[in-house]
């Protein structure tokens, strides 16, 4: 396994997280490449100067994109490739930067959650990667593994419900999985209590430069619009 040091600390366990890139995502994806954001943050029910941040967006896509040719941003193209390597149907369990994209274009509005998920949501659509936000308090454990999920292997997407995740990359700490490019876990979900956001960026087209913008961009968000504090991020493989 590929092994990045995380740089947020485990104040009850007085430890740093780390991020392992597991052998089987490597041999279906070789150029992967991923950023972990840290920051301190006060989220809110919700921002209006976020939500017209939101609307600019779809708007503009709305006029650059379709549903079929969204599938060609680089994000998007690279996370739907893994998938089938992985043996899943991007088209049935579709990668949330794509699903997000998609309503935008298919004119719905997008759900308004909270303004920490609201701003993921924002950074996801804006670069077409599918990254997941964290509360970072409620991770088990010194460590993520970022693997391939499992026949039978439990897990309860925000919203969802049990879905099945097989084929599916998936990251899981010691308590089993957390996040995947389709849905995160309800265990770890962001609410108005978090204080602590983890944001992990999937580059599944392996374009570190385009990773870090989009790291960049979320603690620019956070700044902007959660009071956000303490930030970095880096970058693993």
């Amino acid at each position: 396994m590929k092994v990045g040091t995380a740089v947020w600390s485990r104040s009850a366990e007085g430890s740093n997280m780390k991020i392992e890139v597991s052998d089987e995502i490597e041999a279906v994806c070789p150029s992967f490449v991923g950023g972990c954001v840290d920051v301190s943050v006060v989220n809110s029910a919700y921002s209006e100067a976020l939500w017209k941040e939101i609307d600019a967006f779809g708007e503009h896509y709305r006029q650059t994109l379709t549903t079929e040719t969204l599938k060609d941003m680089s994000g998007i193209a690279a996370t739907r490739r893994v998938y089938r390597a992985c043996g899943k149907d991007p088209s049935r369990y579709r990668p949330a930067a794509e699903a997000l994209i998609r309503r935008m274009l298919q004119g719905k509005e997008l759900y308004q959650i909270n303004t920490l998920v609201d701003l993921v949501n924002l950074a996801s659509i804006r670069f077409g990667y599918s990254i997941g936000g964290f509360d970072a308090d409620t991770f088990v454990g010194d460590k993520l593994i970022l693997g391939i999920g499992r026949e039978g292997e439990p897990y309860e997407g925000i919203g969802r419900g049990n879905i099945n995740i097989k084929g599916l990359p998936v990251y899981r700490d010691a308590k089993g999985g957390v996040g995947t490019p389709t849905s995160d876990n309800e265990r770890t979900k962001i609410d108005l209590r978090t204080t602590h956001l983890v944001v992990l960026i999937n580059g599944y087209d392996g374009n570190e430069e385009q990773v870090r913008a989009n790291a960049e961009y979320v603690l620019e968000l956070t700044r902007q619009f959660c009071q956000g504090t303490d930030g970095h991020y880096f970058i693993y493989r």
